[in-house]
């Protein structure tokens, strides 16, 4: 056998040089620059060059005056990363946020009390035994709940005293500007006038104590009805000249995002946050170019409006406000 024969196979060469950054990484050598760093994460590769990519999007998302949706998970919000959705929103950086329930329900709980960090290791017998409800290594005691349905039934009280069928959009609204805590994702909305909507207002604690107030007191036919929000939202993307789109997380905030921007030929720009894969079919995992399929984000000739950066969303999102929208 004559190994020379084999070396083609093993070494081809190659006729071309590809085009591109040079792949080099931070110099931590000298003063650190923050914003040299966040230029390295270009030629880093990996996630971190697909980072670099968002922050460029949303710099043309801002640089185009375009309506900015923020869509998050309710995870989000049970993390430190809800006074990060905060800042944008009194910073006048985003128009319009969709959620989830079980964020509306957490943030309003967090005005009051803190959740507390724990450990992915636990015994959850234990936990269940001692009260205390686990998110990942987020530890929120029962009694967080507790106390929000004694909150909640008071102020839906006053929130049903005039009208009895109302929008979820109208509930974050009356609940933020209810709510004493300058962190609140809700609070600050309402002071800013920042509509918040949720699609999905049943599925989380909210659902649960408004049915409670429903069976407990002689309130008639109170209710929400989340169709009514519908077309506000439409007609929010269709009055504006370019949108944007930043999903932190994915689900139904995600898909109601780019679903009400298909009304006026998709959405000009759209990051995503995701852990999803595109292997299932799935929603959550499916990347902008889908969207794009459906006509619920615009074309780009280059690729330039959209970025996907696939990773978990507490060690990239700030990095992403930091560089991106403060870049």
């Amino acid at each position: 056998m004559d190994p020379d024969g084999t070396r083609d196979h093993v070494v081809p060469g190659s006729e071309d040089e590809p085009g591109g950054r040079e792949v080099r990484g931070y110099d931590f050598r000298g003063e650190f620059s923050f914003d040299d760093l966040m230029d390295a994460y270009g030629s880093t590769g990996f996630q971190a060059t697909e980072l670099a990519e968002a922050c460029d999007v949303v710099q043309r998302m801002l640089e185009a005056d375009a309506d900015v949706y923020l869509t998050m998970t309710s995870n989000i919000v049970s993390s430190g990363l809800r006074e990060t959705v905060a800042h944008l929103v009194r910073e006048g950086f985003v128009d319009v946020v969709i959620t989830t329930s079980g964020a509306v329900a957490e943030d309003a709980i967090k005005s009051e009390k803190p959740f507390k960090i724990g450990s992915w290791d636990a015994d959850e017998a234990a936990l269940r035994e001692n009260g205390i409800n686990r998110l990942g290594n987020i530890y929120v005691p029962s009694d967080r709940y507790v106390w929000l349905e004694e909150y909640l039934y008071s102020f839906f009280d006053d929130f049903f005293a005039d009208e009895g069928l109302r929008t979820p959009r109208e509930f974050t609204r009356e609940l933020g500007e209810s709510l004493d805590d300058e962190d609140s994702v809700l609070g600050t909305a309402a002071e800013y006038d920042v509509p918040v909507y949720c699609p999905a207002f049943m599925d989380a604690e909210i659902g649960n104590f408004l049915y409670y107030y429903k069976q407990k007191r002689d309130v008639g036919d109170v209710g929400i009805e989340v169709s009514g929000d519908y077309a506000e939202l439409i007609d929010e993307g269709l009055l504006a000249e370019e949108t944007g789109i930043v999903c932190v997380g994915a689900g139904v905030p995600k898909h109601h995002a780019i679903m009400t921007n298909l009304f006026r030929g998709g959405a000009d720009y759209a990051v995503y946050i995701s852990t999803g894969m595109e292997g299932d079919g799935s929603l959550s995992g499916a990347p902008p170019e889908e969207a794009v399929s459906w006509g619920k984000i615009k074309a780009d000739d280059g690729g330039d409006n959209t970025a996907l950066v696939q990773a978990e969303a507490t060690l990239v999102f700030p990095l992403l406000v930091a560089a991106g929208f403060h870049g």
